[in-house]
């Protein structure tokens, strides 16, 4: 693998679970040839604390985790993404921004483990399962030969990944 540092950032409509869950994954999961990032279309302004407890529990780091918004990285100052990957179907229905850079994207949908309404530990568990599903994706992700693989199939294996175990249904679009 090369020495480059790729940019990464993970979409979802609130920005407060799912794409913190894969933000603080992929900064744990990714070393040094990675730089995690997430936002969200319409921020919640907060990070969901089920998915803060989960983290801090499992070690993974959580400073800088906020509930921003994705202007943050479509300005000429931001980082410029390599990858832009929407972990929630809402996001990956919208119209995003123009990415600087025109990174690479694909949809990598979990099912939102913050509508789970039940006990302390029926919520654990929808975090811990999208968690794992969005690990395995960023483990399948970082194993590729990033810098040997040609765009077209480079963008295969992306779609790929988005349709292994736990991948959310899209919801059907309304004439």
């Amino acid at each position: 693998m090369s020495d480059r540092v790729f940019n990464v950032l993970f979409l979802c409509t609130g920005n407060s679970a799912r794409s913190i869950l894969a933000e603080s994954a992929l900064r744990r999961m990714g070393g040094d040839q990675f730089r995690a990032y997430s936002a969200g279309s319409f921020p919640k302004g907060a990070v969901n604390p089920d998915a803060l407890r989960l983290l801090e529990r499992i070690g993974y780091p959580i400073e800088g985790l906020r509930s921003k918004s994705w202007d943050e990285f479509s300005g000429p100052d931001a980082p410029q993404m390599d990858f832009v990957f929407t972990v929630c179907d809402d996001a990956a229905g919208e119209v995003c921004p123009v990415w600087p850079g025109h990174p690479m994207t694909a949809h990598w949908g979990v099912e939102d483990p913050s509508h789970v309404v039940g006990s302390e530990i029926e919520r654990e568990r929808a975090f811990v399962q999208a968690l794992r599903y969005l690990e395995n994706r960023i483990s399948l992700f970082i194993s590729l030969p990033l810098d040997k693989l040609e765009k077209t199939a480079l963008n295969a294996k992306l779609r790929e990944i988005g349709q292994s175990e736990g991948a959310s249904t899209p919801r059907p679009e309304v004439a």
